[in-house]
């Protein structure tokens, strides 16, 4: 596996890129909208929403890059506004953490204690890195779906189709 500043830079624009989508298709529903149960893996786009915010700041704090995140991670923001700014910092900081990356910040292990599965883990850091952006594609993939069942426009996901140039965030 060889994981690079580059691929860290692309994949971060590319998740900023994304959340700015989801902001801006989540300002045209209401908050009904946003917290109905949709028969998803976490219920609503909105928990669904807290729970992409809460992992990546799970995984940036494992990787030393933010404090760990507090509260439930269905609820760790309380209403569609807060979550949007909260998400907006969120890109900046995983951004900003990929463009100042060295070759050696990628290398080494990873070590922590999962509480929802009460047990041990340790991985080489690119994986872990990997795991993050991966596990944004996944759930961002189940906002998708609930968008277009919601009658929302969903977001271009194709990264073959993200601005070179930005905007990202």
């Amino acid at each position: 596996m060889h994981v690079t500043r580059e691929y860290c830079v692309t994949l971060a624009r590319y998740n900023a890129w994304q959340n700015r989508q989801l902001r801006e298709a989540f300002a045209t529903l209401s908050d009904a909208a946003l917290r109905k149960e949709r028969k998803a893996f976490f219920g609503s786009l909105f928990k669904t929403a807290n729970h992409l915010l809460w992992g990546d700041r799970v995984w940036m704090w494992r990787l030393g890059i933010g404090p760990a995140p507090e509260g439930d991670h269905l609820t760790l923001t309380a209403t569609p506004a807060v979550w949007a700014g909260e998400r907006y910092k969120t890109d900046a900081r995983i951004l900003r953490w990929a463009e100042n990356l060295k070759t050696v910040d990628l290398k080494g292990r990873v070590t922590w204690r999962s509480v929802m599965m009460d047990q041990d883990f340790e991985h080489p850091i690119d994986l872990c890195v990997m795991h993050l952006f991966n596990h944004q594609t996944h759930h961002r993939g189940q906002i998708h779906a609930m968008l277009t069942a919601a009658g929302a426009t969903a977001p271009v996901t194709d990264l073959l189709f993200m601005p070179e140039d930005g905007p990202w965030l």
